[in-house]
């Protein structure tokens, strides 16, 4: 299946139905007096969490979707029919933004979560509803409402209490091979992963929690280079970033050097991202000798001024990932014990992790800008060159 974690939609909500104006005529009842009944109340659009979905492919080519309109009222009181509503199933992780106003109206995270984005119209009353002992023949009704009409932006990000992160080929991928059941292409070549791939590491009975492959970041990635800034969306709902750096590169680069760029990267595009709790892991320690490994360690530290955790595996044995693992299960459960007590804490996550989707929509949006204005200056260029090379002067001599 397709990743696609973002999609623009049209909702449109169904109108109300008018009410209606009608009178009872029946044999010997003279003067039956009104009888319009109301109109039915127009279908709303509805996302619904679905935990069985993990794309917005099905969003990617039907893009419009209108519920249903109420039906009119009709004569002896009765009332028209309301109109269905649309319920949409979106994958769990799923962030709903206006298009024209960038207001955020919700978030799904959880299966059957729902959020109204279309309300539908309200119904129109019937002249049953106007008679009074002063207007005992009334002709007034009234119209149903229109449904509200949104265009939506969705997007996804994938639900991970811990998210990988790292230049292509660090060992993200055997990693949570390693430690879940999740089977990522792995291979003995230099490549990247193309899209996030989630994992469930069960550490003990009843306790596991969540890790997230996130595609490979690169040099320039903040300024559109690879993959990675597309991605890197995924990790700002994760609690824990692992920063995973390989200690015995491929073509022989300073692995610490490539463990700043990584940081660098980091900072240009959510500096609140950069600032979540992170831990640094060396990997591949079985192909280095314990002193060039020592070397290396020191030059990472003191490259990033690092001064937090610090853990020395070899993913594609297991050695040291399961003191890793149980380390996270840890600290990812006195994370949670502590929202669980203080409202005022989980309240502040939660701002914490708008900010960062606010910084990362901010600079998508301006590097897509950027990449626009580059593209029609292009183009410009070229239709210059093209006048010039016309706009040749003839001499004619007879």
């Amino acid at each position: 299946m397709k990743f696609v974690d973002e999609a623009v939609i049209e909702v449109h909500a169904g109108k109300g139905g008018n009410g209606c104006v009608s009178f009872r005529r029946e044999k010997y009842i003279p003067l039956g007096g009104p009888d319009g009944g109301d109109g039915g109340d127009g279908g709303s659009v509805i996302l619904e969490g679905n935990a069985s979905l993990n794309t917005m492919v099905d969003y990617r080519f039907t893009r419009k979707f209108r519920a249903q309109n109420g039906e009119s009222g009709r004569g002896r009181n009765c009332t028209g029919r309301a109109g269905d509503d649309i319920v949409l199933p979106v994958p769990l992780g799923t962030t709903i933004i206006d298009e024209e106003t960038d207001e955020i109206l919700g978030d799904i995270q959880q299966a059957g979560d729902r959020l109204v984005v279309a309300q539908g119209g309200f119904h129109g009353i019937g002249n049953t509803r106007y008679k009074s002992s002063v207007n005992r023949a009334p002709r007034q009704f009234s119209e149903g409402t229109i449904g509200e009409s949104r265009a939506l932006k969705l997007e996804l990000k994938v639900l991970a209490d811990v998210g990988l992160l790292g230049l292509p080929n660090a060992g993200k991928s055997t990693l949570i091979r390693a430690v879940s059941a999740a089977k990522p292409k792995v291979a003995d070549y230099p490549f990247t992963t193309l899209v996030p791939n989630l994992g469930v590491v069960k550490v003990d009975a009843y306790r596991s929690f969540v890790v997230a492959d996130i595609p490979g970041l690169i040099e320039g990635a903040s300024d559109g280079a690879g993959l990675g800034i597309r991605f890197l969306k995924h990790l700002t709902r994760n609690r824990i970033l692992l920063h995973l750096v390989d200690v015995a590169p491929f073509d022989e680069s300073d692995p610490a050097e490539q463990a700043l760029s990584i940081a660098r990267e980091l900072e240009r595009f959510s500096p609140t991202l950069a600032s979540r709790p992170r831990w640094l892991v060396l990997n591949k320690i079985d192909l280095v000798d314990e002193e060039t490994l020592a070397t290396r360690k020191e030059a990472i530290i003191a490259a990033l001024d690092w001064t937090g955790p610090v853990y020395e595996v070899a993913a594609i044995s297991g050695r040291e990932t399961a003191r890793l693992m149980g380390d996270l299960m840890t600290a990812i459960e006195y994370l949670n014990a502590q929202e669980a007590e203080d409202e005022e804490l989980k309240l502040r996550e939660q701002d914490v992790q708008m900010q960062m989707q606010s910084e990362a929509r901010e600079r998508i949006e301006s590097l897509r800008l950027e990449r626009t204005a580059a593209r029609l200056a292009e183009q410009d260029s070229d239709e210059d060159d093209d006048l010039d090379d016309t706009d040749v002067e003839v001499e004619y001599r007879s």
